[in-house]
């Protein structure tokens, strides 16, 4: 296994990052729009299309307490959705304070004249980055539709 795709799943906004398993990086890629439920379906299939990923791994918002919450069936459903257009193996991974860090990257980023505020959307991308470099940082485990 080498290229997974991350998911920053939204009630507006999927945020999308590629990373490698061989150097535990990963990088934002791109969002998608959800409109009145609806996934901008073909974003995702040309990303998938492009990187072949081995795995898909979905952030899974959980309460500060590590509790589910009704963001949480947003983020399982489109898990399941995953795994049954793509036939590749998802893992739900816990997303606490994976904004706040993309935030930080954000701000830093325009700080240093590499984002303007009109990029705000890429926000959720790098969410996606920074949900899936923990999940490349982390040892393996099985895939597993539970959070780590």
């Amino acid at each position: 296994m080498s290229c997974a795709l991350g998911f920053d799943v939204g009630s507006r906004i999927i945020g999308v990052a590629v990373g490698n398993t061989i150097t535990s990086s990963a990088r934002a890629v791109a969002t998608a729009q959800v409109r009145d439920g609806n996934i901008e379906w073909h974003v995702i299939d040309a990303l998938q299309k492009t990187w072949l990923p081995d795995t898909f791994v979905v952030g899974l918002p959980l309460t500060l307490d590590g509790a589910e919450q009704p963001a949480s069936r947003g983020a399982r459903r489109f898990a399941t959705q995953l795994r049954e257009r793509y036939g590749v193996p998802v893992v739900l991974i816990d997303e606490r304070h994976s904004s706040q860090e993309a935030a930080r990257r954000f701000a830093h980023a325009r700080s240093v004249g590499l984002k303007r505020r009109r990029h705000a959307d890429d926000i959720d991308a790098e969410a996606a980055a920074v949900i899936l470099e923990h999940w490349l940082l982390e040892p393996p485990v099985p895939a597993t539709a539970e959070p780590r």
